[in-house]
């Protein structure tokens, strides 16, 4: 029994004279982490904070955006091959600004009746001016769908190199803690290692979504591409069966 008694003593005894070397007044909140940060890591922090709040808002608009492109899509494909004449359908387009399919096929057809009104003689030459009217609105509809994609992909690879050059700094300042109390207990390099890992967790909460947001992103990209591919493909083909049969000889 004495023993017990004892053995209880001295453990009540160390953990008393723990918590004393720890300090019971230590914040430890993220807050306090902040502040009590050295200068270079609380840049690193502040840079990866803004770098994720940017990220989400362009994740979110993207997000919209791609929706939006879809059922724009959709809608245009329902309306081509509706049978409605594609005059008709490019009096109700040409006064706006569209985008997707409709842009494309307004500015094929703007070629095609540019041409026609200064009588361009050549079918091939037609044909050509066409093509590259086609693909170069493609380009700009593909330029404004990737437009910001890159800035997830560099946080996304960045990001926890970033929050590792934070937590190389409070590891130091840790091991100078130590050196200068001259002292490994906790209470001297928690603060350290608290404010390492902080950044730590703040490179992986850039990156992480930055990451998979770009990655589906890109995939959708991809898909909505060769949509856009296919109509230019097949609205070539049928602008020149026209000119097939506009310059058909006369029997």
């Amino acid at each position: 029994m004495i023993e017990h008694a004892i053995f209880a003593i001295s453990t009540a005894f160390a953990q008393e004279v723990e918590v004393s070397e720890l300090g019971v007044t230590t914040d430890v909140s993220l807050l306090a982490l902040f502040l009590e940060a050295s200068i270079t890591v609380q840049l690193v922090m502040i840079g990866l904070l803004l770098a994720s709040v940017w990220s989400w808002a362009i994740i979110v608009d993207k997000w919209f955006l791609y929706a939006r492109t879809k059922r724009q899509l959709d809608r245009f494909e329902k309306v081509f091959w509706s049978g409605q004449s594609l005059e008709e359908l490019y009096r109700s387009l040409a006064d706006r600004t569209p985008t997707g399919m409709g842009a494309l096929f307004v500015s094929a057809m703007r070629e095609w009746k540019r041409s026609h009104e200064r009588g361009a003689r050549s079918p091939i030459g037609l044909q050509t001016r066409l093509d590259k009217a086609l693909d170069v609105s493609l380009a700009r509809e593909i330029e404004r769908l990737e437009r910001r994609l890159m800035f997830l992909a560099t946080v996304g690879s960045a990001a926890p190199f970033v929050g590792l050059f934070g937590t190389v700094i409070g590891i130091m300042t840790s091991f100078q803690a130590i050196a200068g109390s001259k002292s490994t207990s906790l209470a001297v390099v928690a603060p350290g290692i608290a404010e390492a890992l902080f950044a730590t967790a703040l490179g992986l909460l850039a990156a992480i979504p930055a990451t998979i947001f770009y990655n589906k992103f890109s995939s959708d990209v991809s898909k909505i591409n060769l949509r856009l591919e296919g109509f230019a493909d097949e609205f070539s083909a049928i602008l020149s069966r026209q000119i097939d049969e506009k310059n058909k000889p006369a029997e």
